[in-house]
């Protein structure tokens, strides 16, 4: 089996998936069909001040299909809804080398294996704030969360020393 790319519209790769592998079950054709991957990785957004985990796709708009590269096979992956085209010419699909499939389910695996995030300051440091409503002022790192990427500052506000807790995203270094 080789590893093809299908082309689909942007944003129906989920369900071109979905699609592709209830016709491969409807139509018994599991054996000449292998792994239908969607190249994505987990990222870690701030939004409204919190952590939100998304799933990003690496080649939008592409899906990769494993499968013998038969008349019938070509004909089920190109008879989904949401798919232009397999890459290559309209008779000969051209098959993914040995090292592109490796590149594709090597950055999948990268993904999947992000490690926390490390502070890009350390405690005591003298730090500013960048954005929101205390950008501008000057504080100190009191503790950082790599794991919720927070850090608590004590910042001096008319006189008075005040912690504030802001995302990594919201402070640099001096």
């Amino acid at each position: 089996m080789k590893y093809f790319v299908v082309h689909t519209y942007t944003g129906r790769e989920r369900k071109v998936k979905e699609l592709l592998e209830r016709a491969i079950e409807n139509e018994n054709l599991k054996e000449i069909f292998g792994s239908i991957i969607l190249p994505a990785e987990r990222i870690t957004k701030v939004k409204k001040s919190e952590l939100v985990s998304e799933e990003r796709r690496l080649y939008p708009g592409y899906i990769v299909v494993e499968m013998e590269p038969t008349e019938q096979t070509i004909n089920l992956v190109n008879s989904i809804p949401g798919v232009t085209h397999l890459l290559g010419t309209k008779i000969k699909p051209l098959p993914l080398t040995e090292t592109e499939v490796k590149s594709v389910l090597e950055q999948i695996e990268r993904s999947k294996e992000q490690v926390a995030t490390e502070a890009p300051f350390t405690q005591g440091e003298n730090v500013k704030v960048v954005t929101g409503p205390f950008a501008g002022f000057l504080g100190t790192v009191e503790e950082i969360n790599p794991e919720r990427r927070r850090v608590k500052l004590m910042v001096t506000i008319f006189g008075r020393s005040t912690p504030i807790d802001l995302d990594f995203l919201e402070v640099q270094p001096i």
